[in-house]
């Protein structure tokens, strides 16, 4: 963003926040709790279960709750999942919120006063090219933006072309690649800015002239650091042998 003066403060709406939607091959952990120890094994029993914990964070256990192994429901070809005791629901190309209220209804059906819990157990980013350390990235929530991943990959290295980072998006099957111009301000309002589930961050390298007008600079560096060594050392020397 070097466009942006230090003197100036800049606030705005996030208007190009989407929320993560739910798709084909998704893995998604689900738990059920009730006051009901038998509903409990009943519609958590998709997943390996121990008695006697809670398996929602900061959640009173319940008399036989139970705690989850995060085995996780694979959202299938066609949208759905198979869940215990309510069957085949589709899923697909509704948010976590959504998904929620969606098997909360269901179940509700079928016991009273459910709780249900949904987060992505495969929501991953890819950052590969000029960046210190490429890979791919587990993402503990559905929410991360271009910053933070180049941050998780150690940032772009010196001859990282930053006013030109792809972005690679398939969704529906449709794939996208999209620009994003890490030198301006504008950045945040790209369509690009949030990521979303297996997005691949591709930084290209600099051109070979760039690339060699730094490496150069680079050598400059070290053989000024190199001689001032050299020069310190003889000094060091003649003073020593004066001794």
């Amino acid at each position: 963003m070097s466009d942006l003066r230090d003197s100036i403060a800049i606030s705005e709406a996030i208007l190009n926040k989407v929320d993560a939607k739910i798709k084909e091959g998704d893995i998604l952990s689900i738990s059920v709790n009730t006051l009901s120890p038998e509903s409990n094994a009943l519609f958590n029993k998709g997943e390996m279960i121990t008695p006697g914990i809670s398996s929602t964070p900061n959640l009173t256990a319940y008399s036989g709750a139970t705690t989850l192994s995060n085995v996780g429901y694979l959202v299938d070809k066609d949208g759905n999942i198979n869940f215990p005791v309510i069957g085949v629901v589709k899923l697909d190309g509704l948010t976590i919120e959504q998904a929620r209220q969606k098997l909360t209804t269901e179940i509700a059906k079928q016991t009273k006063n459910p709780i249900v819990n949904i987060r992505f157990m495969n929501f991953k980013v890819t950052v590969v090219g000029e960046v210190m350390k490429p890979g791919t990235f587990n993402i503990s929530n559905d929410k991360i933006n271009i910053l933070e991943a180049l941050g998780m990959a150690g940032d772009m290295t010196p001859y990282g072309k930053r006013e030109n980072v792809l972005v690679i998006r398939e969704d529906n099957g449709v794939r996208t690649l999209g620009r994003v111009n890490m030198n301006t301000r504008n950045l945040t309002q790209s369509p690009f800015f949030y990521l979303q589930q297996n997005d691949v961050v591709y930084v290209a390298p600099q051109n070979a002239q760039k690339m060699q007008q730094v490496t150069n600079s680079d050598y400059k560096i070290i053989s000024l650091a190199t001689a001032s060594v050299s020069i310190i050392a003889v000094i060091l020397s003649s003073i020593l042998n004066k001794k």
